[in-house]
């Protein structure tokens, strides 16, 4: 079992090669975070010079993890470039050329200067270093694994908190389920003897009623009353917790589903019976069941 939140954070560096000033190095760091969300939704910033590999990166935490909403963020260090700059001198001759006549035309004192040129679209432009790339693309995937790995790891210690968490609650609910089950039969008992009390009350001596009647009511009230069924089910929702949180992979959303239907089955037990004691117990029942509820929403 995992939680869905967690923070993991990695650092990877390579040698780009030998710069002018030196050796360049190329630098990332990652930084993923994730919380509670019923998907998995996915936020993604990377340096604008890999952001083209936005897809890749994507689909490898979607891989890796299954529900949560998820922030990754990655950011380049140090003065390695991706790029290489290209100077187009045909571009800028021509741009020259057409400035120059345009002055005349307008009488115009010609006066073009470089860095006028240089700022022109097309003048200078941004080609991709396919080596340079390659070994950021590389990079990339090493600094975001070695983050999601920390992630999981997170996730993962606080996936054996929350299972012993649920676990703790079963073992309320299952406590509480057995004293419904116990009180039940002395619940119907009473229920029978005021019936058979106020029928001798209200015919009084000299009438009578069949016994076939009484027993006719006796058996619709006991009908009514038994919760057999809603705490065996109970119970068997119990044996499935204890299967979901023993299980690997996500579990989340199957134990979202179970803890609707112990809430089912809790409110039909509150409504099939007016005992004090029983709701007593349904109350401290529905409580756990929200306690349940609340930790199951933190569940991968």
């Amino acid at each position: 079992m995992r939680s869905m939140t967690g923070l993991g954070a990695a650092s990877r560096s390579a040698a780009k090669g030998k710069g002018k000033g030196g050796a360049q190095a190329l630098a990332l760091s990652a930084e993923v975070r994730s919380v509670n969300h019923k998907f998995l939704q996915l936020k993604l910033r990377l340096p604008s010079e890999l952001a083209l590999l936005e897809p890749e990166v994507e689909a490898l935490v979607r891989k890796r993890l299954e529900r949560g909403s998820v922030t990754l963020n990655v950011t380049s260090h140090g003065a390695a470039q991706l790029s290489a700059l290209a100077l187009d001198v045909d571009v800028a001759r021509r741009y020259h050329t057409q400035l120059l006549a345009l002055a005349r035309e307008l009488g115009l004192e010609p006066k073009v200067e470089l860095e006028d040129l240089a700022k022109l679209p097309g003048v200078f432009s941004s080609e991709p270093d396919s080596k340079a790339m390659q070994q950021g693309r590389k990079l990339l995937l090493e600094v975001v694994e070695a983050a999601l790995d920390n992630l999981e790891e997170m996730r993962e210690r606080e996936g054996q908190a929350l299972a012993r968490d649920l676990a703790k609650h079963g073992a309320q609910i299952a406590r509480i389920a057995a004293q419904i089950r116990t009180r039940m039969p002395l619940v119907v008992k009473a229920h029978q003897d005021n019936l058979r009390k106020r029928v001798a009350e209200l015919l009084g001596e000299k009438a009578s009623l069949a016994p076939v009647d009484v027993a006719r009511e006796i058996a619709l009230l006991a009908d009514r009353l038994d919760v057999t069924e809603e705490i065996t089910r109970l119970e068997s929702h119990l044996a499935q917790l204890q299967v979901l949180c023993a299980k690997n992979g996500s579990v989340g959303r199957q134990l979202d589903f179970l803890v609707q239907e112990f809430l089912r089955e809790a409110n039909t037990i509150g409504s099939k019976c007016n005992d004090a004691q029983v709701a007593h117990a349904v109350v401290e029942l529905k409580t756990s069941i929200e306690r349940l509820r609340e930790q199951v929403q933190n569940v991968e």
